[in-house]
């Protein structure tokens, strides 16, 4: 019998957010796979979880997945936690967990706390689903393509930085219309917590505060209308999910949304991680 590997959602700011069948589970398996050990270890102790921990980030995840494999196949529950919210979403992880599920290994989810979900609830923009974009290119070419291919008929939740956030709503501004809504969440679940719903030729304005250049921010940006005869771009699509999933998962997506077939657009995706 293999061990199981269990996907753990642990809080975005406020730790009183983790959940009862999260402690649990950290508490009952052998090992925490964690982006910062320094960090879990903070929750960890909170919650009285004594549990050992080793460090799975990007710039070691293709060794520790080896290693966290071969445990797994001794018979060994393993849990995966990120930083702060869902593993894998915008966070190391992805490669662990498909290979475990390319070795026969049964991947379970802790669902629970997700800063993209979390800012979807509260910008009140109705709509059945949003894209979610992750993090932005830093700069160059792939950030222009990334940026023009926001331009979409449903509700957009991407991430950024504070040193790039108010770059990144003047680009926006630019690139959309002034006129277009948006929400910016600033620190969710944190003491000095903000939402603000206000157009993006305001957001500058709003981000003069010296306080507000700091701390994590979730910008939802309102569904554009929708054009006729034309849809959004596959490859531009791809391009802007790759930045935070396998090439697997971002290809099966953008076929979702683009209408473009699977296959084609998987091997795009190969092609771009060689």
């Amino acid at each position: 019998m293999t061990g199981t590997l269990y996907v753990v959602a642990t809080p975005i700011g406020n730790l009183a957010d983790m959940s009862a069948r999260a402690v649990d589970t950290l508490k009952a398996v052998a090992l925490v796979a964690c982006e910062d050990t320094r960090t879990t270890r903070t929750l960890l102790t909170r919650h009285g979880i004594a549990t050992r921990t080793v460090a799975l980030h990007a710039h070691n995840e293709r060794a520790a997945t080896g290693k966290l494999i071969a445990l797994l196949r001794e018979g060994k529950d393993i849990a995966l936690v990120s930083d702060a919210g869902t593993p894998a979403l915008s966070d190391p992880g992805a490669a662990l967990v498909g290979v475990a599920h390319s070795a026969g290994i049964r991947v379970s989810p802790v669902p629970g706390p997700s800063a993209a979900a979390a800012a979807f609830s509260v910008a009140g923009f109705p709509a059945s689903g949003f894209f979610f974009a992750g993090f932005l290119p830093a700069s160059g070419a792939a950030r222009r393509k990334a940026l023009a291919a926001l331009d979409l008929p449903w509700p957009v939740v991407l991430y950024e930085a504070p040193h790039r956030i108010a770059g990144t709503l003047a680009e926006l501004a630019q690139q959309l219309s002034p006129g277009r809504q948006v929400v910016i969440c600033r620190e969710l679940t944190k003491k000095f917590e903000e939402v603000a719903r206000l157009p993006l030729g305001e957001a500058g304005a709003w981000l003069e505060a010296p306080h507000r250049r700091q701390g994590e921010f979730v910008l939802v940006l309102a569904p554009g209308e929708e054009k006729a005869g034309a849809g959004p771009d596959p490859e531009q699509v791809l391009s802007v999910l790759l930045e935070s999933l396998a090439p697997s998962e971002a290809a099966k997506l953008a076929a979702r949304i683009t209408g473009a077939p699977k296959n084609l657009l998987y091997r795009k995706a190969l092609d771009r991680a060689k």
